[in-house]
């Protein structure tokens, strides 16, 4: 080899580690964007139950990772079922009063915990860890409190809703309830950084593969208006599900469609329920 071809050489090798420097930057960017582009948990929480004049007890279960993560339970004397209620990807339980309240008014036990990194939850978000953290509840509805797989209705909002169709998809359950669903975590994150190519992204959060293969029944809801979730995302995942399935479509923004149209999603609700 002589001295030019050996120069050449160098050049090259030293363009094909700054483009692997480059590749490796980009991916390590895009878990960045993954991860803080989905998880807002705030600690402190300012509103509890009894605010709205429901009874509830605060509940602490470890998980099988030992996690301590924290609970309510609030008791109906009209219930039927027990609706296990999972989230959105802000906040905390305290950040879902009223939503709590028209669903306890439906005559339904209500058990809604903060997943780990939430509220008074110990530990960090991930996507195991949340899954985690829903089989810990489910058995805890079963074990401690006494509460049938056929009495649990699972009720997931926004990114709640992938905690529950995993739940689902791998313990039995009377009845699901999708609040502003998504098919895949793929999907949301092409919307939301339509600037990276599809192939960058995980394909996490993936509803779309496990409910194909829940056979319980479901109430899709969203709306229309939704700026955070495309209406066309939720219709992918309902297209996909077994039935038999029902699809509520309401207006209004994300987080308050259900406040608008209150009526219609209650009803809604309480009727899906009636029919279980």
């Amino acid at each position: 080899m002589n001295l030019y071809t050996l120069f050449q050489w160098v050049i090259n090798m030293r363009v094909f580690l700054n483009i692997l420097l480059g590749l490796g930057l980009i991916f390590v960017y895009v878990k960045y964007l993954e991860y803080k582009g989905v998880y807002y948990p705030a600690k402190e929480i300012l509103n509890y139950p009894s605010s709205v004049g429901i009874s509830f007890k605060d509940i602490y279960i470890t998980t099988e990772d030992n996690v301590k993560i924290n609970g309510w339970f609030m008791s109906n004397p009209k219930a039927k079922y027990t609706l296990l209620f999972f989230h959105g990807n802000a906040g905390n339980i305290g950040d879902r009063i009223d939503k709590l309240q028209l669903l306890y008014q439906a005559g339904l036990n209500i058990f809604i915990i903060d997943y780990r990194g939430f509220g008074k939850s110990q530990g960090r978000p991930s996507e195991p860890g949340f899954y985690r953290d829903a089989f810990a509840a489910y058995d805890y509805l079963l074990n401690t409190i006494d509460i049938k797989p056929e009495q649990i209705v699972l009720y997931g909002e926004s990114l709640g809703t992938v905690i529950a169709v995993d739940l689902a998809f791998h313990r039995k359950v009377k009845a699901l309830i999708l609040e502003g669903a998504f098919s895949c975590g793929r999907d949301m994150a092409v919307k939301i950084y339509p600037f990276l190519p599809r192939f960058a992204f995980s394909n996490s959060f993936d509803s779309l593969t496990k409910i194909k293969e829940i056979n319980a029944p479901k109430l899709f809801i969203h709306s229309r208006d939704d700026e955070i979730v495309p209406f066309n995302l939720a219709k992918k995942l309902y297209d996909h599900a077994k039935g038999p399935k029902e699809f509520l479509e309401i207006q209004g923004d994300h987080n308050n469609a259900f406040l608008s149209f209150q009526h219609s999603y209650i009803s809604s609700i309480s009727t899906f329920i009636e029919k279980l």
